[in-house]
């Protein structure tokens, strides 16, 4: 088994449809929850993540620029992350293609995780 970052992306009208009042914030995590745990029982989930908040700010360049991020140029900002395990990587996709934010429109980019050796 292989541990797999999952980066869950939206554009900003995304975001708001589904997360843009107590209401749609509601029934968004209802989905979510219940995504996480199907992953919990079947023992895929190593880690839930944290939710990201949409701003930020992003240093650059060995003048070590500050700009105001995530990032400017791109039209998603990654919300959050999960850490799973899975046998490939083709699993680990289809167990992203589960995710709750692909219902609005958002994407999940799967990266495996390198092992670093100090």
């Amino acid at each position: 088994m292989s541990e797999y970052v999952l980066l869950y992306r939206s554009s900003p009208e995304v975001h708001a449809a589904h997360m843009g009042n107590a209401e749609k914030a509601a029934q968004s995590m209802v989905q979510w929850r219940a995504w996480l745990k199907e992953m919990t029982d079947k023992g895929q989930l190593k880690d839930a993540g944290l939710p990201l908040e949409r701003t930020g700010k992003v240093v650059s360049g060995t003048a070590k620029t500050v700009t105001d991020g995530p990032y400017i140029e791109s039209k998603e900002v990654i919300g959050g992350f999960s850490i799973i395990e899975a046998r490939d990587a083709a699993e680990a996709a289809r167990i992203a293609a589960g995710c709750p934010v692909l219902r609005g429109g958002g994407s999940v980019e799967v990266r495996p995780v390198r092992k670093f050796e100090p």
